[in-house]
């Protein structure tokens, strides 16, 4: 659809009531410039500036910062490109990484001349999704594990040839390489390191601190993952669609700021670790004998409930998840249907939440990603995993989508996979038998007995499966925004070269 009715929402303030709490809220007033922040239909989180003076913040909150939107992939041409960025007074904070008194707040775009949103901006997509759900008396929970490397160093190295210069090889520096620090870490073998060999302790609980005492973000578990050049995950609480959207994209902001400030590099292509070169004489011994190691994550997990329930007594709440008569998995009728919603369009959603040629290097088997079209509970080799680390709890009971990578767009993420599973379970989607073993070590001919298929083998594919598969989508993606998105992907498609290391890392590295 073209058109998607505008939602009026209130700016007539701004101090949201999470900044009021906040020990920083006595100096928001002196404030010297205000950061505005948005995000592109990649899922980049642009910036722009302004300086504070006087009364000035009251009238850029409530009338907003004029925005070249020709100069954003994706959103105008030249010849309409007059936007507007209108701040969410709730999304106020202080900036804490300016040596000026500095504010910052994510906007939303709007076209000029008082001519509504902007379909083209993915953070009202994920507000659509949520007044959709308003209308059906529910509301939806989502929680993000975001994944990333930091690095010590990214070395581009160059060769010159008759025509110039050229980018030959690649090569990441981590403290916790073979040869670099004192106690490497070996391939695939990073997961919760001992202190004395985890060089990223102390980063994490900088990244911790910040989020909890600047963006009111409460971290829940801070690991080191498993792969072993710098490899970490830091979880915070499940929220709605758009608040956990604005927290991945504020926490991947702290994450590069803290980077940047201890002179490392935080990089969240999906797979920065691998070699695809099949003449490679010598292999660093860290990396395994193939050149690889384990990729980045976005796991998303997602619960449904009645929209009356969060923030009343428990007795009243009712999470359509939930059944305490299941067997297998506390998993109610709803709940395994909108899990069918999400296998039958798994191949379609690859575009979103898989969207660069990177991801296709992450999903593959070996390395603890999602390979294979199928669900369990507790079964990582699934795309859906249903947790049970609890029993008989309605508070915990949500489902695990595996295949979205940190260098997708949350607005759009977050969304598209509600989508699909509320069309599950208006269809009644049967998501078949959950398979209870290890899919990666399963013959081709058993998991062909099994109609086991896989999600697609690489970016094309996945759009492929998008252009002929968004019917789903429409009710919250304009077909404006699909049309450019794919536009967009496309033409990726034709510059990256799949097997080249040196392309992707020069196309992604700052994703």
């Amino acid at each position: 659809m073209d058109s998607i009715p505008v939602t009026n929402r209130s700016y007539d303030a701004v101090v949201g009531p999470s900044l009021k709490q906040s020990e920083n809220s006595n100096r928001i007033q002196d404030m010297e410039f205000l950061q505005v922040r948005y995000t592109n239909i990649l899922g980049r989180f642009l910036a722009k500036y302004a300086m504070i003076e006087n009364d000035d913040l009251q009238k850029l909150i409530s009338e907003g910062i004029g925005l070249d939107g020709s100069s954003v992939e994706g959103f105008a041409s030249i010849d309409d490109s007059d936007f507007l960025l209108v701040p969410d007074k709730y999304t106020l904070r202080l900036f804490p990484f300016s040596k000026r008194l500095t504010g910052s707040v994510i906007s939303d775009v709007y076209l000029g001349y008082q001519r509504g949103r902007l379909c083209e901006d993915p953070r009202y997509v994920s507000q659509i999704m949520e007044d959709r759900l308003g209308e059906q008396g529910l509301t939806c929970q989502i929680g993000a594990e975001v994944e990333c490397f930091i690095f010590d160093k990214i070395i581009f190295h160059h060769h010159d040839t008759s025509e110039g210069s050229a980018l030959e090889e690649i090569e990441v520096v981590s403290e916790e390489n073979l040869g670099k620090g004192n106690y490497p870490i070996r391939t695939k073998s990073g997961y919760d390191a001992p202190p004395f060999q985890d060089s990223l302790l102390d980063f994490r609980f900088e990244v911790a601190r910040i989020l909890k005492d600047y963006y009111n973000i409460n971290v829940t578990n801070l690991n080191h993952e498993v792969a072993s050049t710098g490899q970490i995950e830091i979880n915070f609480l499940h929220n709605s669609l758009t608040k956990t959207a604005d927290n991945v994209q504020n926490y991947k902001d702290v994450v590069r700021n803290v980077a940047k400030k201890s002179n490392r590099i935080a990089n969240f292509m999906p797979k920065p670790i691998f070699e695809c070169s099949p003449n490679r004489k010598k292999i660093d011994s860290n990396l395994g004998e193939d050149g690889n190691d384990n990729g980045s994550g976005m796991h998303v997990s997602v619960s449904l409930w009645t929209k009356s329930s969060l923030g009343s007594a428990p007795e009243d709440c009712c999470n359509i998840f939930y059944d305490s008569n299941d067997d297998y998995s506390n998993l109610s009728q709803a709940g395994r249907y909108f899990v069918g919603g999400i296998l039958d369009h798994s191949q379609s959603l690859a575009a979103l939440v898989a969207p660069t040629v990177n991801s296709y290097q992450r999903i593959v088997p070996g390395y603890e990603a999602p390979v294979y079209i199928a669900w369990a509970r507790g079964n990582r080799s699934t795309v859906i995993r249903i947790p049970i680390n609890d029993k008989d709890n309605y508070k915990t009971k949500r489902l695990e989508f595996r295949a979205p990578d940190p260098s997708s767009n949350p607005y759009l993420v977050f969304p598209a996979i509600v989508a699909a599973g509320l069309d599950g379970i208006q269809k009644k989607t049967d998501p078949g038998s959950p398979i209870d073993e290890n899919i990666y070590k399963m013959s081709e001919s058993r998991r062909s007995s099994l109609a086991i298929h896989s999600l697609p083998r690489t970016l094309q594919d996945s759009l492929d499966s998008l252009k002929s598969d968004m019917n789903y989508l429409q009710t919250y993606f304009s077909d404006k925004l699909i049309e450019t998105y794919l536009t967009i992907k496309q033409s990726e498609t034709k510059i990256i070269n799949e097997k080249s290391k040196s392309q992707q890392f020069l196309y992604y590295f700052d994703i």
